[in-house]
């Protein structure tokens, strides 16, 4: 059997995707919310590509996995990706916008669009809810996004070993919904810095929500007085941090009373257990609430618990500090702190899904514009699983997993004078899922513009 291929085969695509990605953007209306953000500077006689055709095009390639501006050379071509940014997908004179016009856009910002940006996608989470929330919780995270070459304000940071940018991530804990991203020098902040980002982000959360109780919750990196006093000033807002290896010598000490009744727990666990020929308990918890103060912390109220853990490797205490005051110590570790470890997932879904922390460009603003595409990008995903696929199989997928089995689809695309169709195979292997995703988009209204 003979098996020949060729490049005849029409306008064929493989990023049925873009279309599925236009319709959520239409429920949420995101991307316009970018567009009016961004001053153009452009002269009006020599625009080919509308900024919000350049934001379409750019953040639905990162959600269909092409990162990078070099893609846009050969996906302008692409008739789901003209379709998806509402072009007409046959007609050549409509083609998207090469690389070079992504490079300049990124150039032509300012540090005022920068931050216009963010207050979009603020203004955008504060948008998603009908009604203020009785609660939420502010997660604060920072991650390393390495760099090569010579990119602008990329600093060595020690603890990571590398040049790098150390950007600040702030996600709604209980939806995984993305509230902020800044994008910072390599070098670890200090509390003013971190104060005067949350200061700005609870001020714009505030103009809509006076009554919600909002917890900002971090590791021991943001256990910082500065921060602690900002949260405090806010009538309707609670803190609750870790506390790291600053406090050893003074902090351990305070939990040894926990620490020997669970070495006791356990020994007598291992005991019982070797004497009935069984396997004994690898460790045991408990928790309590330990009288200490930082010298820095005057004039701000708060207490410290503790997790005395002892596991078969020795003892394990970890503490945390929290303005909370009616929650037992137990509570405030296991359900409240710990819970914060999720936060650690939606950075990697950015990370390595949408590679967000792909900083290629020299200047930090374009890299900063870079880091956007990527949250637009997650925040359009997590829309399309939050309203179209609840109550299937990817209501809770990964944006990879979303990618590989309903974005990457081969699809052929008849242009007619007054429609277009879409052929998919007929062995599709999700093929119910998209009939019901399309009932819903047909039923669901259109956001209206402004």
């Amino acid at each position: 059997m003979t098996v020949r291929g060729d490049f005849e085969g029409g306008a064929l695509s493989s990023d049925f995707g873009t279309i599925l990605l236009r319709e959520t953007e239409h429920q949420i209306g995101l991307i316009d919310r970018l567009t009016d953000a961004i001053h153009d500077r452009r002269h009006p006689s020599y625009i080919e590509h509308s900024m919000n055709d350049l934001l379409t095009q750019r953040i639905f390639q990162v959600a269909c996995g092409y990162e990078d501006a070099n893609d846009s050379n050969t996906l302008r071509h692409d008739p789901m990706f003209k379709l998806g940014a509402g072009h007409r997908p046959l007609d050549a004179e409509q083609d998207l916008a090469h690389a070079s016009t992504f490079t300049r856009l990124g150039q032509s910002l300012s540090r005022t669009d920068i931050y216009r940006i963010a207050q979009a996608f603020l203004e955008h989470f504060v948008s998603s809810y009908a009604t203020p929330p009785e609660i939420i919780v502010l997660d604060l995270d920072h991650t390393d996004h390495l760099v090569y070459g010579q990119q602008e304000l990329a600093l060595f940071n020690a603890h990571y070993g590398d040049d790098c940018y150390l950007p600040l991530w702030i996600f709604e804990g209980l939806s995984g919904r993305l509230i902020s991203a800044v994008l910072r020098a390599g070098k670890s902040p200090d509390g003013h810095e971190n104060t005067a980002i949350l200061k700005r982000v609870l001020a714009g959360l505030r103009r809509h929500w006076p009554e919600t109780h909002m917890i900002v919750r971090g590791d021991m990196g943001f256990a910082q007085p500065q921060l602690m006093r900002e949260v405090q000033a806010d009538a309707q807002a609670d803190f609750i941090f870790g506390l790291g290896a600053g406090h050893p010598k003074t902090l351990r000490p305070k939990a040894g009373p926990w620490l020997a009744e669970a070495r006791q727990a356990l020994a007598k666990g291992i005991a019982l257990a070797k004497a009935h020929n069984r396997i004994g308990p690898e460790r045991v918890r408990l928790y309590g609430e330990v009288d200490y103060r930082a010298g820095t912390w005057e004039g701000i109220k708060c207490r410290v618990c503790c997790k005395a853990e002892v596991n078969r490797l020795g003892d394990n205490p970890r503490f945390v500090v929290t303005s909370l005051t009616n929650a037992d110590p137990e509570t405030v570790y296991r359900n409240l702190y710990c819970a914060r470890g999720q936060d650690e997932n939606y950075i990697k879904q950015l990370k390595n899904d949408l590679v967000g922390d792909r900083m290629s460009e020299q200047g930090f603003v374009a890299n900063h514009l870079r880091l956007f595409y990527a949250c637009a990008a997650y925040e359009l995903m997590h829309a399309l699983r939050r309203n179209t696929l609840k109550g299937t199989g990817l209501e809770r997928a990964q944006p990879a997993t979303l990618r590989h089995k309903l974005f990457k689809l081969a699809v052929r695309v008849v242009q007619y004078a007054d429609r277009i169709k879409l052929h998919l195979p007929t062995a599709c292997p999700v093929a119910g899922v998209l009939q019901h995703v399309t009932e819903i988009f047909y039923r669901t209204p259109r956001l209206k513009p402004g």
